[in-house]
């Protein structure tokens, strides 16, 4: 027999056994496991101790499984619904998307942070929004082509050398995904709870299953789902149409038992403010569109009051 082919059938012998013995759904690569209770202890130790943020009450993440179904829109409009309900609160707005920041265009805001007498970066206000992204420290057409260290270290100094307090809350824009970025905010800062938003396109949910299950498995409660670009309605006949297909994200949350805090409709308004740095909450507060954005604010602060009554005191 040729040796060379003795070979490739030996390989495909090995690896074959390999898969017999440790593949499986949970584990595809095969690594063998260790015992759970070492690997949990490991786990543990490993953590780092979760610090809030100095200033700052609640925490609230806008995140989604992937890119593309307006999850940046919606945490400017929900940082701005949550003003407009309640004008005496103050509130902040972090763009945790390196690679992507769309804060800056957003909410009209361009130049570098000023530093205090402590070295500590100010964060630019517009619409009586604080905010802070590393789009204000960097060019705004560059490419940011960072490994996951560097992107690790910006997203700490965004957090702890930005004067954020005195705040109420703190909407935090994740990236897309649940990599580095979402697993490091999770463990290092106390989250009170995270919004998840789709599109009801299937491909869209898939994605936000997995966000929801990736918060769970770090324990941020999920306040619920956002089902957005819902419906399409003509301007000129009232016609609606579900381009993205029709109620995929109410149907992924009864599967989760999650509830949905609101259906946003794909509307030239709403991409028109975000594009012109005049988000629809403040450019047209009267308008269907703004109060959905208003409606949604408020499920999500009276749902973080009502877990936060429920825990034990002292």
């Amino acid at each position: 027999m040729d040796m060379k082919l003795l070979q490739r059938l030996i390989s495909k012998h090995i690896v074959k056994r390999m898969n017999r013995m440790y593949s499986s759904h949970e584990n595809p690569f095969g690594i063998k496991p260790q015992s759970s209770g070492v690997q949990n202890e490991r786990m543990t130790r490993g953590l780092p101790k979760k610090l809030p943020i100095a200033g700052v009450d609640k925490v609230i993440v806008v995140a989604s499984g992937k890119g593309g179904v307006g999850k940046s829109t919606t945490a400017v409009n929900l940082a701005l619904g949550i003003s407009a309900n309640d004008p005496t609160k103050q509130v902040g707005l972090l763009d945790a998307d390196v690679y992507g920041p769309s804060i800056p265009t957003m909410m009209n805001l361009h130049g570098e942070p000023l530093l205090n007498n402590q070295n500590m970066m100010v964060p630019l206000i517009n619409f009586g929004i604080k905010c802070m992204s590393i789009g204000f420290l960097v060019e705004e057409k560059s490419a940011i082509v960072w490994r996951g260290p560097m992107v690790m270290s910006a997203i700490q100094k965004l957090i702890r050398q930005v004067v954020w307090g005195p705040l109420d809350y703190l909407v935090v824009d994740m990236p897309p995904g649940t990599g580095d970025t979402q697993l490091s905010l999770s463990q290092n800062i106390p989250i009170d709870g995270a919004v998840i938003v789709s599109t009801p396109q299937d491909i869209a949910l898939l994605d936000a299953r997995r966000g929801t299950e990736m918060f769970e498995k770090v324990n941020v409660p999920v306040l619920g789902l956002i089902q957005n670009m819902n419906v399409y309605v003509c301007p000129n006949c009232g016609h609606t149409e579900h381009i993205f297909g029709k109620d995929g994200t109410k149907k992924l949350a009864e599967e989760l038992s999650l509830d949905i805090l609101g259906d946003v409709p794909l509307d030239i308004q709403i991409r028109e403010g975000s594009d012109s740095g005049q988000p629809v909450v403040v450019s047209s507060p009267d308008s269907l569109q703004a109060q959905v954005y208003v409606n949604i604010a408020k499920k999500v602060t009276e749902k973080i009051h009502a877990k936060t009554s429920t825990l034990p005191k002292g």
